[in-house]
């Protein structure tokens, strides 16, 4: 599946029209809607958990190991393992960890669909496949991955202040201070903000790759390599682009 770029862009637009047309059967949606955010995103749960609880040690043992001036404070580590967490870890890399196994599946699940002419089947049935199939991915990961993301938050945080303690890095009380220090809350409508963009970049790349696949079996490995790619591509473009706005104030 070679095309030029601006080709790419046209047909994903053209794409995204057809996904958000008027659906013929509200309640099929719904029940495709329960389906895709057991499968996008409690299904990812337990990578998310495993991930942010190791991170959030590795953060601390790291800002600990950097902060050898005894003019600076210990409850410095539980500030830098927050802001490094809520700003950067949490909302970015995670959503980057769910662009290859989210993106993936979904790419090669409707390449696969495509391929065995089940999407030709569903437009000869007068259904709109492209609403029908991508619509409730986009939504369910627009719904869900905002949860997936606070539990990341919370988990690197707790990661932190359990490895920091254990390691004597740090006390409970300097790391428990560190965390409440100099917190703004309009971080996280920043965080949560680039979650809700990595959604629907992350589905609906996928989804359009995935959509476009032609060939056999190899062109569906092919789709599920360049939603991968792109996605993440994407991904770090308006994680920028979104810094940038809300940041350089």
């Amino acid at each position: 599946m070679i095309m030029k770029p601006f080709s790419h862009i046209g047909a994903y637009f053209l794409l995204m029209k057809r996904v958000f047309s008027k659906p013929e059967k509200w309640s099929v949606y719904k029940r495709q809607l329960i389906f895709e955010i057991n499968s996008i995103g409690i299904s990812s749960l337990p990578i998310i958990a495993i991930i942010s609880v190791f991170m959030g040690g590795i953060i601390t043992i790291q800002a600990a190991y950097g902060f050898t001036s005894p003019f600076v404070p210990l409850y410095a580590i539980g500030f830098t393992t927050r802001e490094s967490i809520i700003l950067e870890f949490s909302p970015t890399i995670v959503c980057l960890i769910l662009a290859g196994k989210v993106g993936s599946n979904i790419a090669s699940e409707i390449g696969a669909m495509r391929i065995s002419e089940q999407i030709d089947a569903l437009e000869i049935m007068g259904i709109n496949s492209a609403s029908y199939l991508i619509l409730p991915k986009i939504l369910a990961a627009i719904f869900i991955f905002p949860f997936l993301i606070a539990i990341s938050m919370f988990l690197g945080i707790l990661g932190g202040y359990v490895m920091g303690v254990t390691a004597e890095a740090c006390t409970p009380y300097q790391y428990i201070f560190g965390i409440q220090t100099y917190f703004e809350p309009w971080k996280l409508y920043y965080s949560f903000t680039k979650v809700l963009v990595f959604g629907f970049i992350i589905t609906s790349v996928s989804s359009y790759f995935g959509y476009h696949t032609k060939g056999g079996a190899l062109e569906v490995g092919k789709s599920s390599t360049s939603a991968v790619v792109y996605s993440s591509i994407l991904i770090l473009l308006f994680s920028l682009i979104l810094t940038n706005l809300f940041l350089n104030r």
